[in-house]
């Protein structure tokens, strides 16, 4: 799952975005309102966090420009009265939460936002005798644990949430992996290479040539 964190307050922002990596996420970060939107609009994310008090962009604005798009939006901000709440959800928001609040619920809200960007799917993914628990960040097939990497739970979670489909090498690079990775590396491949050794006999993960890999 690919996120952006749009917080102007430098050591929360850097604090949430390593948190939720922790969750195997994809984070970016944008410390201001225009570069949060320069971002969202080159980059595809599942989960836009928006603190609505930021400079050169408010969040409020920004909220605005990007609600209706595949991204589902959390607002973040101090302000905890229901005139504040209800006013951030009339601006498109899909959630909204008041600081200070437990990480937890952060994580929490972060990933039920992802179930519903694109098609919905349920909070624990199950196919092929593999399952995976992205709140507990947890996998294993037919019952024995798979000791995965953080980008290795992210790529299988990909290739869990496309029910049987394709998913192409970029795709997978865009979801698992921030904007500063190399869109030429092969690190998608190798990582295919590792999920399928962890994931032991017999093969499930195939590859349709020049097209993608997908758990049939």
């Amino acid at each position: 799952m690919r996120v952006l964190v749009v917080e102007d307050e430098t050591l929360l922002a850097d604090a949430v975005a390593a948190g939720l990596r922790r969750y195997a996420m994809a984070v970016d970060v944008a410390y201001d309102g225009a570069a949060g939107l320069e971002r969202a609009t080159v980059n595809d994310y599942d989960v836009l966090v928006l603190d609505r008090d930021l400079p050169l962009l408010s969040g409020d604005e920004l909220c605005a420009a990007l609600a209706g798009g595949a991204a589902r939006i959390l607002l973040l901000t101090a302000a905890s009265a229901v005139a504040e709440r209800v006013a951030g959800l009339g601006l498109g928001a899909d959630d909204y939460l008041t600081k200070p609040f437990a990480f937890a619920e952060l994580v929490a809200r972060v990933q039920a936002l992802g179930r519903r960007a694109g098609a919905a799917t349920p909070p624990v993914l199950e196919r092929a005798g593999i399952r995976l628990d992205p709140h507990r960040f947890a996998a294993s097939r037919d019952g024995a644990p798979l000791p995965l990497s953080r980008k290795e739970f992210a790529v299988l979670h990909e290739l869990l949430r496309a029910a049987g489909g394709v998913v192409s090498a970029e795709r997978l690079l865009e979801k698992a992996w921030d904007e500063h990775i190399d869109p030429f590396t092969g690190v998608v491949r190798y990582t295919i290479m590792n999920v399928r050794r962890k994931l032991g006999d017999p093969p499930v993960i195939e590859t349709e040539p020049g097209v993608g890999y997908r758990i049939p």
